[in-house]
């Protein structure tokens, strides 16, 4: 079984030293092989200059420790923090147009590492995930987030709709992604504090998650099959909003 306490990966673990949240790492585990490597090489200076233990051992041994890719490199690391709702929303008081993406039963640790990485290169201030139905962020999220887990609050909370209600207090709008929504997503104006919430990938966003947002919007899919992927209609929302900042500044 895979140990949920390792990143592995060139990408995610540069990202730990990027995020400076050193403090996580342990020891990084590589392979002789993979010391050639130029972003490897990277790493280990980093590793050098913060500290870190690095350990040489045979490919094998790497891959006793996750089933995954693992590129010749895994650093193993504390569990992440996830970031407290309350701290949170003291960070977003008084911004204006700010991002945050909120997650109804995303199960899938490959999308939600793949939601994760769109939210941080969109800029986003982060992504709240529920205690139940969801993926936690495992090892494999943090590979498939490229290392912006460690660089992106990730908010944990009990319940999704008072997030939502608490956002909405703080001057937020949220837009709900469902395939009945009423407008598509493209003819909606971003002009405020934004939250966009996607449901999960079999039952959608709940009914009652449905109701508390301010607006539902759609993807446009004339083509004969759509089921679009959440990770998929997450990047397109966020870069939506990024395409309305930029449209607005060329003014």
């Amino acid at each position: 079984m895979e140990n949920k306490d390792i990143i592995y990966g060139k990408n995610a673990v540069e990202g730990l030293f990027l995020s400076e949240k050193t403090d996580r790492i342990n020891k990084i585990i590589i392979t002789e092989h993979a010391k050639k490597d130029p972003k490897i090489k990277n790493i280990l200076k980093l590793a050098s200059d913060n500290r870190i233990p690095v350990q040489i051992a045979p490919k094998e041994k790497l891959s006793s420790m996750t089933e995954q890719s693992h590129q010749g490199i895994i650093a193993v690391v504390a569990p992440i923090s996830y970031t407290d709702f309350d701290d949170f929303a003291a960070l977003l008081k008084g911004r204006e147009k700010s991002l945050v993406i909120l997650l109804d039963g995303v199960e899938d640790p490959h999308n939600l590492g793949a939601i994760i990485r769109s939210a941080k290169c969109a800029g986003a201030q982060g992504v709240i995930i529920p205690k139940r139905r969801t993926s936690l962020v495992t090892s494999v999220v943090e590979k498939c987030s490229a290392g912006a887990v460690s660089q992106l609050p990730i908010v944990q909370v009990s319940n999704l709709n008072n997030a939502i209600d608490d956002l909405k207090k703080i001057g937020f709008w949220v837009y709900g992604a469902e395939a009945s929504g009423s407008e598509n997503y493209f003819d909606v104006r971003y002009d405020t504090n934004t939250a966009f919430i996607l449901g999960g990938e079999n039952q959608g966003i709940s009914r009652l998650s449905a109701k508390k947002c301010d607006v539902l919007i759609k993807i446009p899919m004339p083509g004969e099959f759509n089921s679009l992927n959440v990770s998929n209609a997450a990047a397109i929302l966020m870069f939506e909003f990024v395409r309305q900042q930029i449209n607005v500044k060329k003014r």
